[in-house]
């Protein structure tokens, strides 16, 4: 297979990763042949896939408005992927120039690619590293240099912890979190769910694809989300569906259960 002049050579190129995935779903063209073979076979299993992913990202993009809206100008995005149009910088910078913003990812190229895109942009980052490994992010001469936790951070962990098993303790991971955040920050959070969606095979089917890249899946119910929030009072209207949370329109939440996400926004009091 021939490398791109993009990829960076560390990485194995013959071995899917879930962001590269994540970015064909969204009609991204920073995939190999190994990534674009693991989500079809993810399509032939869960047909609603690319629209599980686009689903994320609009959930994301009206998190951001929102919180922008609420006066927040820090953004920590954990698990941010590869960045394509319409993404958290763009949305907070729209609205106020100052926005600052660190992307985290563990995948290499996600992270060569948004240093491409970042370039020239003084008030927005990308560093490498693991959501599993929370201390790190936060000291980070990066983050610290870019982002001030005496005032507001608005936390973003999008299409992430499905990849998070309990062993790995999410919940101690998002404690570290909440305890390094100011008063009147927010966490932004969605995971894939199977909740209501009955026996339908289509679980079983998504975690042997997955099993193929260095991430397994592990859904969780609606109640086990909403638990992770454990510190912060959830925004109307709770944990939802994606679709689900403050759509645009009506129509926009119709069938909301295909997009298998569920998400939600907690706000940190005090």
């Amino acid at each position: 297979m021939q490398r791109p002049d993009w990829a960076p050579d560390t990485i194995d190129i013959e071995r899917p990763s879930v962001a590269r995935m994540y970015d064909y779903y969204l009609g991204g063209s920073h995939n190999f042949a190994a990534d674009r073979a693991a989500a079809r076979a993810m399509v032939d299993a869960v047909p609603e896939a690319p629209l599980m992913a686009q689903a994320n990202r609009a959930f994301l993009r009206r998190a951001v408005q929102f919180l922008a809206d609420a006066g927040v100008r820090q953004f920590l995005d954990i698990g941010s992927g590869i960045p394509t149009v319409g993404n958290v910088h763009e949305i907070a910078q729209r609205i106020d120039p100052e926005s600052r913003v660190i992307y985290v990812d563990v995948d290499p190229v996600a992270v060569a690619h948004s240093r491409e895109i970042l370039n020239g942009n003084d008030r927005a980052t990308v560093i490498q590293e693991d959501l599993r490994r929370p201390e790190a992010i936060l000291g980070h001469p990066e983050v610290t240099k870019l982002l001030d936790f005496s005032q507001p951070v608005a936390v973003m962990i999008v299409a992430v912890l499905h990849f998070i098993p309990d062993f790995d303790r999410p919940e101690e991971i998002l404690r570290t979190l909440r305890a390094a955040l100011a008063p009147g920050s927010y966490l932004v959070m969605s995971q894939a769910s199977d909740d209501g969606r009955g026996e339908t095979g289509e679980r079983a089917k998504a975690e042997r694809v997955y099993r193929r890249t260095d991430n397994q899946l592990w859904i969780r119910s609606r109640a086990e989300l909403t638990a992770l929030f454990d510190g912060f009072e959830l925004v109307d209207p709770g944990v939802v569906w994606v679709p689900q949370w403050r759509p645009e329109s009506p129509e926009q939440a119709e069938n909301a259960e295909q997009a298998v996400f569920m998400g939600g926004v907690g706000r940190l009091g005090g």
